[in-house]
């Protein structure tokens, strides 16, 4: 029986993937839900896997955009496991690539001194003149990686000067162009204030070694900074909204999405509802979600619907920047690095564990004053969490 494998939905709005990467062979023989390719939609990276066990052929190039339902590989789910399982499988695959390799190399025969047609195209996009470069290719033949590496004529280099080109994926390329459209249709202005994470030092000081062995998670700062900002948004709800046409939408709930590091780059999942979380459960979602995004198991669902963005380029060593909105949401808080720094206090000058905040926002929907002080209630929060976001009572809020 031939089984026809389709392009799953990745989620609502998505009406095609690309082929990022077959981790298959044609002609493989694959088991039942092993991972056969990775797809990249406008959203997320997603694993594709085999339906049935069977030998597999493939009806999509790596890069090819396919839309959702469209046909990507057939199975033969009558087909044996070959003895050896997917060794020998793999190593026929290498000695028909060999023969490949031997049959394009006999189809090659290039007047020496002259470029292959390859290395011809390269050097006709980058302007380059064939003669001035001096092959490597048998007999002094240019070679494609000679047209690549090749540099005009500017003075006397030492060294090799490679350059390499690779596709964006499409997840990369709907970044870019969501980045560009904010710049390009958002009034985003940015405010910044400075925080004394004293009291919060002092507070993971005191319980982080209670609060994980009582829970398994850390008391780390992101549960600080999620408490802190849902507190603002029930202050100043306009950061809250975004703009949908003509209308202005207004949420009565916090999403908040972390940006996280993954494999594929920047990952936003979002934490529902923050506003009904303790610093135990934000801590855990935290966790949970930033496993997902770094083992790539995270969803679109995941990603989707977050009403404020919260991202921290402090561990990464980030003194100060302006992040840019993540639409449609109008404000986005953005956290650095924490450097001992000389402070005033009570009239003296002393060291103290300071973070520079800052919070880009949209001004169509959102005033500088609304701005403004939304961050300073997230800096008032957190240099006195005890009483704004634990009701002065640490151990209920922990609870320890």
């Amino acid at each position: 029986m031939i089984l026809e494998m389709k392009v799953p939905s990745p989620g609502e709005s998505i009406t095609e993937v690309e082929i990022a990467t077959w981790l298959v062979e044609d002609g493989d023989y694959v088991e039942k839900d092993q991972a056969i390719a990775e797809v990249d939609s406008d959203k997320a990276t997603l694993e594709l896997p085999a339906e049935e066990s069977g030998t597999i052929t493939l009806k999509a190039e790596e890069g090819d955009a396919v839309a959702v339902g469209a046909v990507v590989c057939l199975i033969d789910t009558s087909a044996s496991k070959p003895e050896g399982g997917a060794k020998e499988t793999v190593a026929t695959t290498v000695v028909e690539k060999k023969e490949e390799v031997k049959t394009v190399v006999a189809k090659e025969s290039y007047a020496t001194g002259t470029a292959s047609p390859a290395a011809k195209k390269i050097l006709a996009e980058r302007g380059l003149d064939g003669a001035t470069i001096k092959g490597t290719g048998k007999d002094g033949r240019i070679t494609k990686d000679d047209a690549v590496k090749a540099v005009p004529s500017m003075g006397t280099t030492s060294g090799e000067r490679g350059q390499s080109r690779s596709k964006l994926s499409m997840l990369r390329r709907k970044v870019a162009e969501r980045l560009v459209m904010v710049k390009n249709e958002t009034a985003m202005l940015t405010t910044f204030n400075e925080v004394d994470m004293s009291p919060i030092f002092e507070l993971r000081k005191q319980y982080k070694e209670t609060f994980k062995e009582k829970h398994g998670v850390g008391l780390g700062f992101m549960s600080f900074f999620t408490k802190a900002v849902v507190r603002g948004l029930e202050l100043f709800p306009s950061v809250n909204s975004m703009i949908d046409g003509k209308e202005m939408i207004t949420f009565d709930f916090s999403d908040i999405s972390i940006a996280v590091s993954g494999p594929k780059g920047l990952m936003v999942p979002v934490i529902r509802n923050a506003e009904n979380l303790t610093f135990r459960g934000v801590e855990a979602e935290v966790k949970r979600l930033a496993i997902r995004a770094r083992e790539g198991e995270i969803t679109v669902d995941e990603m989707t619907g977050g009403t404020f963005t919260i991202t921290n380029g402090g561990v990464f060593g980030s003194m100060l920047s302006t992040p840019i909105i993540n639409p449609p949401q109008s404000a986005i808080l953005g956290m650095h690095n924490i450097v001992q720094r000389p402070i005033a206090k009570d009239g003296e000058v002393v060291i103290a564990p300071i973070m520079y905040v800052a919070l880009s926002y949209d001004h169509r929907i959102i005033d500088g004053k609304e701005s403004v002080s939304f961050l300073v209630a997230v800096k008032e929060a957190l240099e006195n969490p005890t009483e704004l976001l634990m009701d002065n009572d640490i151990e209920k809020a922990l609870e320890l």
